[in-house]
């Protein structure tokens, strides 16, 4: 039994690895001249297919997602069972998370915790695309807890790959792929339960890629204003992403002889299709401006992203009555190398995340060495 789940862990790490290289290849080689729309990474997708056997090639349907997310087919969220180990790596967090998918991350869910005057917030945390709870927050969970906060996340935008989640789906946990208005919804109910148990008056988000542009509907258009204090993001697709990264991943799965043929959305699933920009979900969410009056947001980007790029659309402008700070994790710290999965494995994020929460308790960033792919100083 062991020597089966090592040997399943071993392939999914190498998958994983490969996939990564292909999406960070792929964003580094991408000519400017490509358009970034979905239409644009359709065209560039079908641009170096070669031949299916019968002799036809592949073509893509674009599917933007410009509905309301009320498909015949939802999406859903499920409460976390258990409690995973602290983890520093990213590595090790996605290989236990693909074992044990419903694990709560250290220090999360403590449904007993209580707001003290000094963190009168309760911290929730939201996952990214293609991620679950435990391997995005392992490592972040654990230590906001020791610092004093009652932390909470669940597994959101949970859907099949036959319903429109995508080739990701057949490795275990991984969520975050349904339409992102249902996922709003989801936090939604996350927060109102949060703040039923806890007493308290607002939350905190953390939030990593997709859950940068969910929580943001979830603000605008799912009754969440007045609810969230601060919005902390790490390489949150909040402006849309070019995708090219993953569309040389997809375009490299089609020639290997997956039967996509005549589909789009089942190869990337429906939250990243809405993720392109210049999608129909971008021109409503950011339609009257990237924030929302009385909430106060920090977002974070890394230069070494290669899914959210340029990793520049992360950041915010300030609305009416909200507060914005734009962070490059490098700018005073070129020793971190952090990729868009291991940026929430990097000692910096973890005090800015700490500072941007509780800047009287926490006032200095840190720097250290963060490797890409690998992240928390690159112990396993």
């Amino acid at each position: 039994m062991q020597r089966g789940i090592r040997t399943l862990v071993g392939a999914a790490l190498t998958s994983i690895t490969a996939a990564a290289m292909a999406l960070s290849s792929g964003a580094a080689a991408a000519e400017p001249e490509i358009p970034a729309t979905p239409e644009g990474l359709a065209r560039y997708i079908e641009s170096g297919l070669v031949p299916a056997a019968d002799g036809r090639t592949p073509t893509f349907v674009v599917d933007t997602g410009s509905g309301s997310g009320s498909s015949s087919t939802r999406s859903f969220a499920t409460d976390t069972r258990g409690s995973g180990p602290e983890m520093s790596s990213f590595l090790a967090a996605f290989a236990h998370g693909l074992t044990q998918p419903d694990a709560a991350p250290p220090g999360a869910n403590d449904w007993s915790c209580r707001p003290t005057a000094e963190r009168p917030r309760p911290v929730v945390l939201v996952h990214g695309t293609w991620l679950n709870a435990y391997d995005s927050f392992a490592y972040l969970s654990p230590q906001l807890a020791r610092a004093g906060f009652c932390v909470f996340t669940t597994n959101f935008g949970r859907l099949g790959m036959l319903e429109g989640g995508g080739i990701g789906q057949i490795m275990p946990g991984r969520h975050g792929v349904g339409p992102m208005e249902e996922s709003a919804k989801q936090l939604g109910t996350l927060v109102d339960r949060v703040l039923a148990a806890t007493g308290a008056e607002q939350v905190d988000v953390i939030a990593h890629s997709q859950g940068g542009p969910v929580t943001s509907q979830y603000l605008k258009f799912e009754g969440g204003r007045g609810k969230v204090g601060k919005v902390i993001g790490f390489g949150a697709t909040n402006h849309g992403t070019s995708l090219m990264g993953i569309a040389t991943l997809g375009r490299t799965i089609t020639n290997l002889g997956v039967n996509i043929m005549g589909f789009y959305r089942p190869l990337l699933g429906t939250a990243n299709i809405q993720q392109a920009v210049g999608s129909h979900f971008y021109q409503v969410l950011n339609a009257d401006g990237d924030t929302v009056p009385g909430v106060s947001y920090t977002s974070v980007g890394t230069r070494h992203d290669q899914i959210s790029n340029p990793y520049e659309w992360t950041f915010l402008q300030a609305g009416p009555e909200a507060t914005v700070e734009n962070i490059t994790l490098q700018q005073g710290c070129e020793q971190d190398f952090s990729d868009h999965l291991t940026i929430l494995y990097s000692p910096r994020s973890l005090s800015i995340a700490l500072r941007a929460l509780d800047p009287a308790a926490h006032p200095d960033l840190v720097c250290s060495f963060n490797p890409w792919m690998l992240g928390g100083g690159g112990k396993l």
